[in-house]
């Protein structure tokens, strides 16, 4: 039964029980970041970035393509991209030139592919680290279910990602 305001006579919300913070997907979500990028470090290193890696793999997939296209099929916005880029280039990874329109080609340098290639092994590692409690089938339908979330919540991004 709901309670009313004596003031106004309109009805209180029926109390809500608060949810605890590990069942809240948002709280979740951010601890397996923390763990993900923390991982990476152990294995990988720090010579690169869990972002620089995306955008870098990114770029292996689409050579040539141009600084705005990227962000979109990385999920970054423009400003963090091309922040990244300047240091992708600074450390001699990849060559940016400007288009004739003014944006950007990106494309990787034999260095940064060999460094993508080096990155393989040590990120089959990673994964087997990151999943490696989970049966085969828990694996599939972790990855399954965290793609689709990603996938239908694309939009609530304020960087959606675009093909």
């Amino acid at each position: 039964m709901s309670e009313t305001h004596a003031e106004t006579a309109e009805p209180v919300a029926d109390a809500v029980a608060p949810i605890a913070i590990n069942d809240q997907p948002g709280h979740l979500i951010r601890r397996a970041h923390q763990i993900a990028v923390s991982v990476f470090h152990e294995t990988m290193g720090r010579e690169v970035t869990p972002v620089q890696y995306a955008v870098m793999r990114t770029l292996e997939s689409n050579p040539g393509v141009d600084q705005v296209t990227l962000a979109q099929q990385a999920g970054l916005d423009t400003s963090t991209t091309a922040d990244i880029a300047a240091r992708l280039e600074g450390k001699g990874w990849i060559t940016r030139q400007v288009l004739a329109r003014g944006q950007r080609e990106l494309r990787l340098t034999p260095a940064g592919q060999a460094l993508l290639d080096g990155m393989v092994p040590a990120m089959a590692q990673m994964q087997d680290t990151l999943l490696g409690a989970l049966a085969p089938q828990e694996r599939e339908d972790f990855m399954a279910l965290l793609r689709k979330f990603v996938t239908v919540n694309n939009e609530r991004s304020r960087a959606p990602m675009r093909a």
